[in-house]
């Protein structure tokens, strides 16, 4: 508030990354020093999530790494990236380091790192064998194009679809993968005696192995990757003499990087995970025109780019087509932010969310598909945003289990703390003292204009925060009998309303609904 949007947005950029791998490792090396010794496992990976969504100084970098961790999309549910979690905690690192900087870096640095060769199977992709009928895997192909950079139809600036014949008119086709998929033969481990085969085959020779060898960038093994001609979007790599997958990775990515489509299609997705579901086409041609050019000539500056989707005047604009469903993981992390909690073991044990019954029904880094949780484009059916040509992608993880599961979560988050059940202390692991609303408790009206302040931004209405300190000045607080006796049954009248009032404010579309 002092120095102003731009100016913030410039001091956020300046701040080192939170390191997730470093918090991973901490812990790790923690467990194992105890007795019994123990390891980090994927749960530790949440936990450095929460601990940096919750408490890093850089928040605008962590809030856009994890928009990218839901395009470029990798996921612990799959059991060979699950078995690594240390490489996950990695993961993130890159997004976070890599997500602001060049988009052609960050494609390449997603194409390489061997949780996403494990995921989308194109690690230990080999060339095609006329003798046994192989031929490469096509999955990391398709989805590079379809999820990660060109989407599957020609885009206008403004990234309303091109149209032939009154048709959209698609990017690509299966000869367009087919070609593609030539470049991505001849990746696996990073090994110290490369390009020996079991390096490719198992990432260790004659006993040498990297032990970070999950998380750094994979290397081209010449005698895998396919020497072929490779067509794919218009552009060709010539047969190779020698196969050469670094020139064959470097001609495909140059290419994606700067096809026509990317600016609109990343861009969108971008305005639709920091601001609102519904971009107009006015919005999509603004960001896409500073992704092709960042005012200094330079393609894809993501720095750029995201500034200039905070900067527009239509993120803070509101209509009937603004805004966006929060999405559980955005729902609490909105709630312990505005509310900031301690962690009683100072590691931040959120864990997994999964289950929609009883907890968010979403965890960080556990998409059920390389599509995410929701897909960008989904239309809920038969409802009224639909009627009016909206989409809204969260609406695809609302259902009548989420919808009551958030409401019995955050009852019992309010009641108990948030997080993991800590043995030792005997509580949950997120706890705050509520001291400065127990003081407001005894006035409804200050207590709600408070809390809904806090978790609507000052958006919630008249109507609302009346009807709001009305239910909560129900809950009658006694009067203080002579003796004093009945001091513990004020003060639990008074918490009563405090858990009453943010209860009533986190389940009302107020909040659900981020304006």
């Amino acid at each position: 508030m002092a120095i102003g949007y731009e100016a913030w947005i410039d001091e956020q950029f300046a701040l080192p990354p939170s390191a997730y791998r470093a918090t991973w490792e901490a812990t790790d090396a923690a467990l194992r020093a105890q007795s019994p010794p123990g390891s980090a496992g994927q749960a530790q990976v949440y936990d450095a999530f929460w601990k940096h969504a919750l408490s890093g100084p850089d928040q605008l970098r962590q809030r856009v790494t994890y928009a990218l961790s839901q395009v470029f999309v990798i996921s612990m549910i799959d059991d060979g990236v699950g078995s690594n979690p240390r490489a996950v905690a990695a993961w993130l690192d890159m997004l976070g380091a890599q997500g602001l900087g060049s988009y052609r870096n960050l494609l390449e640095a997603v194409t390489l790192h061997p949780m996403m060769g494990r995921y989308l199977s194109h690690m230990r992709n080999q060339r095609a064998d006329r003798n046994s009928g192989r031929v490469p895997d096509e999955n990391y192909a398709r989805e590079v194009m379809q999820l990660f950079s060109i989407g599957l139809v020609q885009l206008n600036e403004d990234g309303t679809p091109r149209l032939m014949g009154g048709q959209p008119s698609e990017t690509y086709g299966a000869a367009d993968i087919g070609g593609l998929a030539g470049v991505f033969t001849g990746w696996s481990w990073n090994c110290p005696v490369w390009p020996d085969n079991n390096c490719f085959y198992y990432g260790s020779a004659g006993g040498q192995t990297d032990p970070d060898r999950a998380f750094k960038p994979m290397l081209g093994y010449p005698q895998y990757h396919s020497p072929e001609e490779k067509v794919f979007l218009g552009s060709t790599v010539p047969m190779q003499g020698r196969p050469d997958p670094e020139a064959s990775l470097r001609a495909a990515l140059d290419t994606l990087a700067a096809h026509p489509n990317v600016g609109p299609f990343i861009g969108r997705q971008l305005i639709q995970r920091l601001v609102t579901s519904n971009p107009s086409p006015h919005y999509v041609r603004d960001v896409a025109r500073v992704f092709a050019n960042n005012g200094h000539g330079q393609r894809g500056d993501m720095q750029a780019v995201v500034k200039a989707i905070l900067m527009h005047p239509e993120s803070r604009s509101s209509s009937d087509r603004s805004g966006k469903v929060r999405e559980p993981v955005l729902r609490l992390s909105a709630y312990l932010r505005a509310f900031p909690h301690s962690s009683v073991s100072g590691q931040w044990r959120v864990g997994n969310t999964d289950n929609p019954a009883s907890s968010l029904g979403q965890t960080p880094l556990r998409a059920p598909s390389v599509f995410n949780f929701y897909r960008p484009g989904y239309v809920p059916p038969r409802t009224q945003a639909a009627a009016a040509g909206l989409v809204v992608p969260e609406m695809q993880i609302v259902h009548e289990t989420s919808v009551a599961g958030w409401v019995n979560h955050i009852r019992d988050v309010l009641s108990q703390g948030a997080g993991q059940y800590d043995i030792t202390s005997g509580r949950r692991d997120l706890q705050r003292d509520w001291v400065r609303e127990l003081a407001l408790a005894d006035d409804p009206v200050a207590l709600v204009a408070d809390v809904a302040g806090r978790l609507t931004y000052g958006s919630a209405s008249a109507a609302f925060l009346a009807d709001l300190a009305d239910v909560v000045g129900r809950i009658t607080i006694p009067a203080l009998n002579a003796s004093g006796s009945n001091q513990a049954q004020i003060e639990n009248a008074r918490r009563t309303r405090v858990r009453a009032a943010l209860l009533l404010v986190l389940a009302s579309p107020e909040f659900l609904v981020l304006r």
